[in-house]
């Protein structure tokens, strides 16, 4: 088919029924229930197109860019920290843009872990579950440290224990509303986030040109002295905080199965994310690396729950702009409770659908009228608990560190397996006789796109295994790396349990699924709604395909 650059085509990709039997035919296109009906059971879809947006541009968006920055600006140098974000940004669009096309055929609660399982095997998709799950798990008393630290800011003669206790029983409230009030939340905490972090660009070239009060003109004098970069082995370190920052850019898929039409706002959502990186953590990270020297002293204190070393609050500080300080500390109170919030969710959803699936306690999967999976919620909330170990015990801090090291790279093995399980359905998609042209949405950079996201992940998690492993400390190996035996441990796990294990209801299979056994049928979703495409266009040489290449690329984000 030939349209003209003006034409907008309308997809609809038919959903179908998986075959009774694997000898039967591939069933007939508007055969099957509609997308409530399925593996999304009760859940709720009351996720409107501009939470979905919000979840996209700002959803993410906490202590892993305002704070932890700064550790990255210390151990790399301003041309690392760029480098590091432009690289895992890259690597991110490339992975959201080939989770979209899987959520929009199939919005499956559990998302891209649903999709491991079918597309890679049964027993990775098990060992992403949990090590998604867990990582969320771990991560929310991180958050609750976190922000209860920032109020010290204002107040430092109360005891962390009751800031704690104060904010654990708010994220306990925003879960009796469901799914629209977790929406709702991130909805007005991201027009917050991504209103400070544009304000904080705009200030920092004041500052930078020599407009604060205090200070002359900086320009691009820190790049020269101290310098950009520090080592390799600091470049090679910026990974994991980029790694840290970006968590949560996935929730847009885990949020499709929510969604009131993932048809439309998934690939809108989708799209967002080139800005929120462009903008909000590389053009973010450029400003803080000019106006912010990286042996500066107060960035020795840069972590994740040390908010008095943000280089955004102390570049504020230093400019002598008084009262800003606060705002920008309150931003970071703003955002790590949105996080929060993001990990409550996130674990949630993943551990319910997992329950669902028989790889987690069946009373797990329970959800109730209003579309809540009230045990998971537990669970979640219980591991809030954990932020009070960090405050009252002596070994707090050591019991904190481990916990958190489960998480460590975990975000590499979640998003490669996204472009690996999308690489393995376009060929099952494929061996089906299907055609790119089928899907109701089409990833821009195509099945090469998830070939280069795979590829940088790896590279990302060859960068992080030197970073460990150098200088050699078997402490701060599996500090920084604890991540890859547990998830190859859950993989075995999955592999023993089922082959010990004969109910007919397990997900089970060999160490990868072959390409003829995929089901790629089951759970599409409904074939009433539709989404508008990119018009196709057939050029008449690979020369005229590759001078429209640049501008096909930059429509399909917008």
């Amino acid at each position: 088919m030939t349209a003209s650059e003006g034409e907008i085509e309308k997809k609809v990709s038919p959903a179908v029924q998986p075959a009774e039997t694997s000898d039967a035919a591939p069933p007939a296109y508007g055969d099957s229930a509609p997308v409530e009906d399925i593996e999304a059971g009760k859940l709720k879809r009351n996720l409107k197109g501009r939470h979905m947006q919000m979840i996209a541009i700002g959803g993410a968006i906490g202590a892993g860019l305002f704070v932890s920055t700064g550790s990255a600006l210390r151990t790399g140098g301003p041309g690392a920290l760029l480098l590091g974000y432009l690289i895992v940004g890259f690597m991110l669009l490339l992975t959201i843009q080939a989770l979209g096309e899987l959520a929009v055929l199939y919005p499956q609660n559990g998302a891209f872990f649903t999709y491991c399982v079918r597309f890679i095997s049964p027993s990775w998709g098990f060992a992403v579950g949990w090590d998604y799950a867990l990582n969320w798990l771990v991560i929310l008393p991180f958050e609750i440290t976190a922000v209860s630290i920032t109020i010290q800011y204002w107040r430092d003669d109360l005891n962390i224990g009751i800031w704690i206790a104060v904010f654990l029983v708010i994220l306990s409230v925003i879960q009796i509303f469901g799914v629209r009030g977790y929406g709702e939340v991130e909805f007005v905490l991201g027009v917050i986030k991504v209103t400070a972090v544009i304000g904080f660009i705009i200030l920092g070239i004041v500052i930078d040109c020599g407009g604060a009060p205090k200070g002359g003109y900086i320009g691009a004098h820190y790049w020269h002295d101290p310098g950009a970069f520090t080592s390799f082995y600091g470049f090679c370190s910026v990974f994991t905080t980029a790694a840290f920052a970006f968590s949560g850019t996935e929730m847009t898929g885990l949020a499709a199965a929510e969604a009131s039409n993932p048809a439309k706002s998934v690939p809108k959502a989708c799209k967002q994310v080139f800005w929120r990186i462009m903008i909000f953590y590389v053009v973010g990270t450029f400003i803080v690396g000019l106006i912010v020297p990286h042996n500066a002293a107060y960035l020795l204190g840069a972590s994740g729950s040390n908010t008095k070393a943000s280089p955004f609050v102390v570049s504020i500080q230093n400019a002598g702009i008084s009262g800003l300080p606060s705002v920008m500390n309150a931003v970071i109170t703003i955002s790590v409770i949105s996080v929060a919030n993001s990990a409550t969710y996130g674990s949630s959803r993943t551990i319910q659908a997992l329950a669902g699936r028989g790889m987690a306690p069946k009373w797990m999967a329970y959800i109730d009228k209003a579309g809540r999976p009230l045990w998971c919620i537990v669970l979640q909330i219980a591991f809030g608990f954990l932020a009070f170990i960090n405050e009252a015990s002596s070994t707090g801090d050591v019991i904190f560190d481990w916990l958190l090291a489960l998480s460590g790279i975990s975000n590499f093995f979640v998003w490669g397996s996204i472009c690996l399980a999308h690489i393995q359905f376009r060929k099952a998609w494929r061996h089906n006789g299907r055609e790119v042209s089928d899907l109701a949405y089409a990833a821009p950079f195509g099945v090469i796109g998830s070939y280069i996201g795979l590829g940088l992940n790896i590279l990302c998690l060859i960068a992080e295994f030197y970073v460990s492993v150098y200088p050699k400390d078997a402490e701060d190996f599996f500090m920084n790396y604890l991540a890859a035996p547990i998830a190859i441990l859950l993989f075995i796990i999955w592999q023993v349990y089922t082959y010990f294990n004969k109910d007919p209801s397990l997900d089970r299979g060999g160490w990868f699924t072959k390409v003829e056994n995929m089901d790629i049928y089951s759970g599409m979703r409904d074939g009433i709604l539709d989404v508008d495409l990119p018009p196709k266009i057939e050029y008449p040489t690979w020369g005229a395909w590759f001078k429209a290449a640049p501008m096909r690329v930059f429509r399909s984000l917008i």
